[in-house]
């Protein structure tokens, strides 16, 4: 039985990671197709989410049916209920990159930035690419580095976040209210993608320090 446990618990983990390296792939071609007014790979992005969702709720029910079956203790009861809490972070992300799909194919053919803000939300987008790759490093090797890696990353795509309410907010703004309500949008869909990013970085730490430190590393 315990042979049977680990093997679970091992399952779980891997789906983990699975999920994260679909996130991976839907947020780097969700803004490949939000950069690019690409209707076609938008279309891609919001289908492929299903495939998401399937493996959350896979993982999910793994999870439970331990619980109920194996009464994990100590470090695998944090193991279960962290996995829990970090597929729901995992499919959030993939959620918020449908959307930022989702408004590519809505304003297709015209892309939805204005040209000024062009180049923050391509940093936005890299630095959004490159937490969900460090988060599947995370997952894969537990290092705590990469963790903060992580909210270094989150903190600097938060500056931009603010940079983008600061641009629509000055009076030289002359966008229309549809590219505005666009961009903030768009803004805050990048933004939460880090945060769910850090989410799970904080969870992983949790599981290899045993303590809680919701404010860091």
């Amino acid at each position: 039985m315990r042979k049977v446990f680990q093997e679970e618990l091992i399952q779980v983990g891997e789906d983990l990671i699975e999920i994260s390296k679909l996130v991976t792939e839907a947020i780097q071609n969700a803004t490949t197709a939000f950069e690019g007014a690409d209707v076609d790979l938008a279309q891609d992005v919001i289908a492929a989410d299903a495939r998401i969702d399937f493996l959350q709720n896979g993982l999910d029910e793994r999870a439970i049916d331990i619980l109920a079956l194996q009464g994990p203790v100590a470090s695998d009861l944090r193991m279960i209920v962290g996995s829990l809490r970090m597929s729901a972070s995992l499919e959030r992300m993939g959620d918020l990159a449908r959307h930022v799909a989702q408004l590519a194919r809505l304003r297709y053919p015209a892309t939805v930035i204005p040209e000024q803000l062009t180049a923050t939300f391509k940093d936005m987008a890299r630095l959004d690419l490159e937490i969900i790759q460090k988060v599947t490093l995370l997952l894969e090797s537990r290092d705590l580095e990469v963790a903060r890696d992580i909210l270094k990353l989150n903190i600097r795509v938060d500056d931009l976040h603010l940079s983008v309410f600061r641009a629509i907010a000055d009076p030289a703004w002359a966008e229309t209210a549809a590219t505005t309500v666009d961009v903030a949008l768009a803004s805050r869909y990048f933004e939460r993608f880090a945060d769910h990013g850090v989410s799970v970085a904080r969870k992983v730490t949790y599981l290899v320090t045993g303590e809680w430190q919701p404010e860091g590393f």
